[in-house]
Parts: C-alpha cells; structure tokens; sequence
C-alpha cells in the first residue's frame, strides 16, 4: 500500500517555522514570502486535522501535536540529508572533515590553503572530534584519526604516517633538564593520560613518580610546556613546527608510538573526499619525520 504523505513543501515550511520559531525567519530561509509558509502550514493543518500552532501571529507558539510532528521532522530531514550525502558524486560543494582538535590546529590548516588553491570549488568545513568513526551515524565526509587497526570496516582507508612521540619542554626549562626528569613537572592532558608510561616502555627509560599537572585539552598542554610550565609526551606531528622553531626542545628525540593516522571516507567513493584524501597522502609523504 502506498505511502500516504503530505507534500514536501508543507513539511518543509512547518519544520523551518516550528525550528525558528517565526514565520518570516522560515520565509527567508526558504527563499519565499511569509504568505507562502502560512498557507502551507495552514493545508498541513488541514491535511491532519490538528492545530500545529497556537498564539498570535507574533508570538506563535507549537502545539503538543506540533512538538511532536517537529521532532520527528527534524531526525527525518536529517536522515534525507545523510542519504543524498551518500549518493552524491560531485568534485564541488561542501566537504565535511572530522579531525582531532589540535592536530586539525598544528598540522592540517597550516597547510590546507594548498588544496584550497588546487580545488577552489570544495568548501572544506571542518569539525573537532577524536570519537570512532561510524558512518552510518555520522554526517561527515572525511575523518582524520590517531590510532591502530583494525579501523571500521564501512571505511576506506587511506594511511598518512607512523605516530612518533617523544618529550618536549621549553628552551629555559630544558637548561636545567636532570636526568630522568627528576624534580620537573610532567603535564598530561586527559585524552592520552597514559603518555608517559607509553613513552618510558617505548623509549626504555625508567621514570619515577614525579609531580604533574593535568589538562584537559591536549592543546592547552603543549602551550603550559612552551611557556615553561613543564615537560610533556608530545606527537611529532603536533609540535614539529615548534621544534624547527625554537619554541620547544627534543632533547630525547622520537620514538614509535605503534599508532598511525590515517584518513577514512566512506566505502561507496565520493568525488571530493577522494580529491581531499589523495592531497592527504600527498602532504603525509612531504612531511618530514623527526
């Protein structure tokens, strides 16, 4: 039996009035007049035989019926717009790229103007997020991330590089480095609050207990050890600027973390995500190690 469903255009106008709450802020983002989404409302009334506003015109307010029919609207719209995402191959628009915060800081956008320059049509929208990916639940294009296989299976893979790590402290502070780091303070930042004892079994260093202060973005971390806050276990990839500059010291140098960024796009290929992670792969392999 076939699906009996009011048109789109009606859904649409009550969802956008229903979201801002005014009729004239629905018409403009519509790109239609405030008369247009009345009359639309009104039929979608008509059509389910219910009051989906209450109120003056100016201060309209949803109806219980209303409240309902916008929740539902909203994850509906929101499932369309993740389908035609899946299905759409173009080499222009919008692409969303899912990135760690501070590697999205220090590393990407330092150096995306060049695929801006290379693919001036592709609007890179970028969003902060270290959580695993799930295609099937998320909305974006492209995810960067740091870690091991295995990776989702829903995902294709484009590796970057290996993971380095290694502590990193300011110019000052190295002057007075002991060895051990005995007396320093160690920072930690909560998203990787065993960096430390990776670091020392990875290294072969024995470390003692030692006081430390802790952050709670990984950014904020590395700036408290340029100031000469302390030491820290730091990806080269995050500080490698820093270190050619000057701001932060390597006396220790890098090892392998045994984790690997890479770049994950969805399985059925898409124009602009392929574009972006081919001039991934390319920036990876011109990047230098430590």
């Amino acid at each position: 039996m076939a699906r009996q469903l009011p048109s789109l255009n009606a859904l649409r106008a009550f969802e956008a009035a229903g979201r801002h709450g005014r009729m004239t802020l629905a018409a403009d983002e519509l790109n239609v007049t405030h008369s247009a989404i009345s009359r639309q409302v009104q039929n979608l009334e008509n059509l389910l035989g219910v009051a989906l506003f209450e109120g003056p015109r100016n201060r309209l307010q949803l109806t219980e019926a209303g409240v309902r029919l916008l929740g539902g609207l909203g994850a509906a719209f929101d499932q369309i717009d993740l389908a035609v995402r899946a299905v759409a191959d173009t080499g222009e628009g919008v692409l969303d790229v899912s990135c760690p915060g501070t590697f999205t800081m220090r590393w990407l956008i330092p150096r995306l103007y060049r695929f801006h320059a290379a693919h001036p049509e592709i609007d890179v929208r970028l969003s902060a997020s270290s959580k695993p990916v799930d295609f099937s639940r998320d909305g974006f294009d492209v995810a960067i991330r740091a870690g091991a296989a295995p990776w989702p299976e829903d995902a294709l893979l484009t590796p970057l590089f290996a993971e380095q790590i290694g502590p990193v402290l300011s110019p000052d502070l190295a002057a007075n480095l002991t060895e051990g780091f005995v007396g320093m303070t160690r920072l930690h930042s909560r998203s990787r609050r065993h960096a430390w004892r990776q670091w020392g079994e990875r290294a072969g260093v024995a470390l003692q207990d030692s006081p430390g202060n802790e952050y709670e973005h990984f950014y904020f971390m590395l700036e408290a050890a340029s100031s000469g806050l302390g030491v820290c276990i730091a990806p080269w990839p995050l500080v490698a600027d820093d270190v050619r500059t000057g701001r932060l010291v390597a006396p220790f140098g890098f090892v392998d973390s045994g984790q690997g960024y890479v770049a994950l796009q969805r399985t059925r290929r898409q124009r602009r995500a392929t574009l972006f992670c081919e001039w991934l792969a390319r920036e990876s392999e011109a990047f230098v190690a430590p």
